[in-house]
């Protein structure tokens, strides 16, 4: 049977299971990424196995989430990243030299090798014809170490592009059309795969902002061929050795198809507070905006700065707009400076920040209450962006642009003048110097941690009780975010490697109270969700910090894969029940007797509600490493056991 570039990567990694759809298979990883917002938990993780040194071909700590020095916790943490990678046989980017995502597609990434990275926007190196799944930092930490990654065996869906993109339509506009399509959870438990004629219009980190945002539809991964584009970009790079031709299968059958015509494609936003709500830009045109954003990892390229540098560039940014520049790397910011985009820029009114996630992650570039900020970030969940009443509406480079000029939302089509079509160059400057080298086995043995004074150990994790009871305290609708269960952000992060400190912040934008009524029950707690709990970013300090407050149950209608293999990691039962929401109310008291034992016999357990005299059967969906897992009480006292 013809083969897919999904099912050859796949099968060329396979270490275990059966590549039969929602059959647990395991991966050999052979590159990792941890950017410092999750990396810290991965490194105390890696410390407290053992480990003596990476067993990846390549793993990379990068520094681009927490820059903002206002005191000594992020500086601290940043000296403690550098220590553990040079410890344990890691790359380390230094802060100031830009987001994982590009950096790594620039450095590290290669066509046919799996990537593993703890953040959920890995997924973006599948433009260069990798599998890179994003996932919680334990299970990086488990891949660092030599061990296999673990999930579900997604289905293939092949998106076809045919056509070429319009003037004024960019790769942004693409993946905001699949997401009018299909919305936040229409890509759960796939893999989008990529094809067609329209592929040859669009370049290697074109592909990138694509693949970047199959995480907002909750898909697995996105897969692009391994071709020319892909070819041209690791010349430019320098890296041409590391290209290699993948390509699907003459005859190939997908498990779904779409088909995109660029033709007919015309610039798009969504609106608060989804990246799921999308609608053509012209149907909102005239508000007036406070902010035009441009960066960040979903619109990372020298074509997505150069555009709007064109666009402003002899004319001058709106009354009372701020555009904000966020640099995606140090090597993209000094080749905007030698073709003179920076200075036009500049000339127009744009503020330049640092190269970093910046704002993207509420870390700086906050916008006004309730005024409109037009980015280019891939998320706009509620107060994401650092402002609890902000109004983020996502959009392409073109759109972000002409409204800057503007001073209100407008559809680039309109600006006078013609579009600038901007290709990366062939012969950029590249700078390596931002990267420290892992040393030498030798050399890493005798390097000691350096931990600041708020860097505290992890907590223990007990196994599963023979008896779960537990009181349900917080009730919470569909698509709840990591961002709401632990927020991100300047007053959140820098905590980020010190539990009981940052669990103090524990779905504080959607129930204040939720902390404080946790700390003073007595006993284990329960929480229950509707569709889709858990989408949104990778970080495990959401299920990590909730558990240090008692948090061992969560019932909800559906999961977000990452969010629900993180609550397995430390211990937390994910439970689904339909229209679980009707069945179970906040401070109703529910029991579970042997769980161990009714996870062993098969997918259902019986939940009794003792409130109100109910008994209802929930489905599990674990494997059976997953249940070894859980009932040890989590993926590091599982680990440990077998260490």
């Amino acid at each position: 049977m013809a083969s897919s570039i999904t099912h050859q990567l796949i099968e060329s990694h396979l270490v275990s299971g059966s590549p039969d759809p929602d059959s647990e298979i395991g991966l050999r990883i052979d590159q990792t990424l941890t950017q410092d917002a999750t990396g810290t938990l991965v490194m105390l993780e890696l410390e407290a196995m053992g480990l003596d040194r990476a067993k990846t071909d390549v793993s990379v700590q990068y520094v681009d989430h927490n820059l903002l020095q206002e005191d000594h916790k992020n500086p601290d943490d940043h000296l403690f990243l550098e220590s553990a990678a040079e410890r344990f046989g890691l790359w380390f980017s230094r802060p100031g030299n830009g987001v994982s995502h590009p950096l790594h597609q620039e450095r590290f990434g290669k066509p046919g090798a799996t990537l593993l990275g703890s953040d959920s926007h890995t997924c973006a190196a599948g433009a260069l014809g990798m599998l890179a799944i994003g996932a919680g930092g334990l299970e990086v930490a488990m891949a660092i170490a030599g061990e296999p990654m673990f999930v579900k065996m997604p289905r293939v869906w092949n998106v076809r592009l045919e056509g070429e993109l319009p003037d004024w339509v960019s790769a942004k506009d693409i993946i905001l059309e699949l997401l009018r399509r299909h919305d936040v959870k229409g890509g759960v438990g796939w893999i989008l795969e990529y094809s067609g004629e329209g592929l040859s219009g669009l370049s290697a980190m074109d592909r990138h902002v694509i693949a970047n945002m199959g995480a907002e539809l909750g898909a697995t991964a996105s897969v692009f061929p391994s071709d020319e584009q892909t070819r041209r970009f690791l010349r430019s790079q320098r890296r041409e050795q590391d290209w290699i031709e993948i390509s699907a299968e003459p005859g190939v059958h997908y498990d779904r198809e779409d088909v995109i015509e660029l033709s007919t494609l015309e610039p798009l936003i969504a609106l608060p507070t989804s990246p799921g709500n999308v609608v053509p830009v012209r149907e909102v045109a005239g508000k007036p905006i406070y902010q035009a954003y441009v960066g960040s990892s979903a619109n990372p390229g020298y074509r997505d700065f150069a555009v709007v540098a064109e666009m402003v560039s002899g004319r001058r940014v709106a009354d009372g707009v701020s555009l904000d520049i966020n640099p995606t790397s140090r090597q993209i910011l000094q080749n905007l400076a030698r073709d003179g985009h920076v200075l036009s820029l500049l000339q127009a009114g744009a503020r330049l920040h640092q190269a970093g996630c910046n704002g993207c992650i509420g870390m700086g570039q906050a916008p006004a209450t309730n005024r409109i900020s037009l980015r280019t970030v891939p998320r706009n969940f509620p107060g994401r962006s650092g402002t609890r009443e902000d109004a983020v509406h996502l959009c392409s480079p073109e759109t972000a642009a002409a409204s800057a000029l503007t001073g209100k939302i407008t559809d680039p089509r309109e600006m006078d003048g013609r579009y600038p079509r901007i290709e990366d160059p062939d012969k950029p400057i590249i700078n390596t110097d931002q990267f420290t080298p892992p040393p030498s086995s030798s050399a890493g043995e005798q390097v000691d941690l350096v931990k600041g004074p708020n860097i505290k150990s992890l907590p223990e994790f007990q196994p599963l009780a023979d008896s779960l009871q537990v009181k349900i305290l917080l009730s919470v609708g569909d698509n709840v975010s990591t961002d709401e269960i632990m927020p991100a952000g300047a007053r959140v992060l820098p905590f980020r490697s010190n539990i009981a400190r940052i669990a103090d912040y524990t779905y504080i934008d959607v129930d204040p109270s939720y902390v404080d009524r946790a700390k003073a029950h007595e006993g284990v707690h329960a929480i229950v969700g509707g569709v889709n709990y858990g989408q949104g970013s990778s970080r495990e300090h959401a299920a990590i910090a909730p558990h240090s407050l008692g948090l061992r149950l969560v019932i909800a209608e559906s999961f977000a894969r990452i969010h629900w293999q993180n609550l397995i990691n430390f211990g937390i039962l994910p439970l689904t029940i339909e229209s679980a929401r009707e069945h179970f109310q906040s401070d109703d008291v529910l029991s579970i007797d042997q769980p161990a034992k009714q996870l062993r016999a098969g997918i259902d357990v019986t939940v009794i509600n003792q409130t109100r005299s109910t008994r209802l059967t929930a489905h599990h969906g674990l494997s059976q490493r997953q249940q070894d897992v859980l009932i040890a009480g989590g993926l590091i006292p599982w680990m440990r056991s077998r260490i």
